[in-house]
């Protein structure tokens, strides 16, 4: 995007604003960080939940994935609702409706209330997180202003994750597990009161909302990933797990068809004709699915097997959030000299060394050994993929279309977290369940009477055998999880380019004609 064309995206009271871009990159910022710390910060919670809304295990998940699913598959619709009716006052609404959701969930008195809450706290992320991301590019011009802008936007959305597992461990062994919900409304409401003061609005550009898009697409991802997660429960030869994968071919293929043919497409599949941003979203969508999972099973580690009260096992990932934030720096400084190719093949590397790593975890594995080494390599090999991967996939995008270049790689992401962790979550069960017949003989072998009757009445096997079966299982989750940043290696090896467009765009010096890439 350039100058001209920047500034034809903005409406004329958005220039006096100018005078704050700290101020207006700070509300950006801290939205997203709400938005994507909502997707780990009630994991610490879960048990605190489970026992005062009286939640079974299985719907438990849903605690989880009824936010992940409305908000990676409302994503692109957020986008190009920001596209159509001017992406301040999208925001706002987004905010807002974030900030009701958050409200209704730490006051909800049954499951169903909170998995409302949850959902419709999706739905609001999905209009305010995409439509942030495209105001960087109506707010700040091409080249190192921007490449810092979405440097921080990368750092913030990469370590958000990390993030809301330390403030979930807080407020729920401070205060309570509503906590992690009500917190979000005084940040929001603070985000609210600034946004029309600090940041302009943009052009409004004439179009249409492709619902049936929208539709499609997020019931076949919520089919496929149910699919998963009933596998994992059930089998693969249930009849249900069956129904929802074939459910969400149909609905998914339907979503191609509807895309290939509508006028004005939610997801405009010319954006893939671009190289670079097709492996962007490849590389992306694989690595997110690893994140996930990586984040997921820690958290059971260190609570389970180490004993880490909540705010310990908060404070354990912190660690992980500085060194995505050193990779995040490095890229965002040298980008615009090597280009986006070295730094997301060197940080695939690492994160896959990082994920291979947590494959040989057992329950004699330290913090230090076991947890800390691995998450410092994997964060910063995705702290150097962060901010490289979000200035590829919108660049070269034209203003009209910013918003749903925007929504589609934080689809790519969500999808892709809400993918990974129901394949790795199958895994996990399915090595569990095979590592507790063998630990189950071993404990009846050596077992007094009195923990024989225990484990007859509830079914639990006692440590040290327990810990045996979730580190066989968690060990055995990280070998797919692996295998998904090789995916992304492969891309970023076989598939990005390095062309000089590029790099002049990076640095500010591409030509006014136009932007680079495309």
């Amino acid at each position: 995007m350039t100058t001209s064309s920047l500034m034809k995206d903005q409406k004329p009271g958005a220039a006096r604003r100018e005078g704050h871009p700290g101020i207006a990159l700070t509300v950006i910022a801290a939205c997203q960080l709400m938005v994507v710390l909502d997707a780990t910060i009630v994991n610490i919670a879960l048990p605190h939940i489970q026992g005062a809304l009286e939640f079974s295990t299985t719907d438990l998940t849903w605690v989880v994935s009824a936010y992940t699913l409305t908000f990676g598959g409302l994503l692109l619709l957020g986008g190009r609702a920001g596209d159509i009716l001017g992406r301040r006052r999208v925001f706002m609404t987004g905010i807002l409706l974030f900030i009701a959701a958050s409200l209704l969930g730490g006051l909800a008195q049954e499951p169903w209330q909170l998995l409302a809450a949850r959902a419709l706290q999706g739905v609001g992320g999905a209009i305010a997180s995409p439509t942030a991301l495209a105001l960087i590019t109506t707010t700040f011009a091409e080249g190192p202003a921007r490449n810092r802008a979405f440097g921080v936007f990368a750092a913030v959305s990469a370590g958000g994750g990390a993030v809301g597992l330390l403030a979930g461990g807080m407020l729920t062994e401070w205060l309570n597990w509503r906590w992690v919900l009500f917190v979000n409304v005084p940040i929001g409401i603070l985000i609210a009161v600034l946004t029309p003061v600090y940041i302009g609005e943009s052009a409004r550009h004439p179009g249409r909302f492709d619902l049936m898009g929208a539709l499609t697409s997020t019931l076949g991802m919520a089919s496929l990933v149910y699919g998963f997660i009933r596998a994992a429960e059930d089998g693969w030869r249930d009849s249900l797990t069956l129904a929802a994968f074939g459910t969400a071919m149909v609905l998914l293929a339907t979503f191609v068809f509807v895309e290939m043919r509508a006028a004005e497409p939610i997801t405009p599949l010319k954006m893939f004709a671009d190289r670079n941003r097709s492996g962007t979203y490849v590389i992306m969508l694989s690595l997110a699915a690893a994140m996930f999972g990586m984040f997921f099973f820690i958290v059971l580690f260190v609570q389970n097997v180490l004993l880490y009260t909540p705010i310990e096992a908060g404070l354990a990932f912190l660690p992980v959030t500085f060194a995505i934030a050193i990779g995040a720096g490095l890229s965002q400084r040298f980008l615009p000299i090597f280009g986006p190719k070295p730094f997301m093949v060197t940080g695939s590397t690492l994160v896959t060394l990082g994920l291979a790593w947590q494959t040989f975890i057992t329950p004699d594995s330290s913090y230090v050994g076991g947890v800390l080494g691995p998450m410092l390599v994997f964060g910063f090999g995705m702290g150097l993929n962060f901010v490289t991967l979000t200035l590829t996939a919108v660049s070269g995008v034209a203003p009209h279309e910013a918003g749903a270049a925007s929504g589609l790689l934080n689809t790519t992401q969500q999808v892709g977290g809400s993918l990974g962790l129901s394949i790795l979550t199958t895994v996990f069960s399915a090595a569990s369940r095979n590592e507790a017949v063998e630990q189950v003989s071993k404990f009846l072998a050596v077992a007094t009477p009195e923990q024989k009757a225990e484990f007859a009445r509830t079914k639990q096997l006692p440590a040290p055998w327990s810990h045996e079966v979730l580190a066989h299982g968690i060990a055995t989750a990280f070998i797919p999880a692996a295998a998904m940043a090789l995916v992304a290696l492969a891309t970023a090896c076989f598939v990005i380019r390095v062309r000089k467009s590029d790099l002049e765009a990076l640095a500010g010096t591409a030509s006014t004609a136009g932007p680079a890439g495309g």
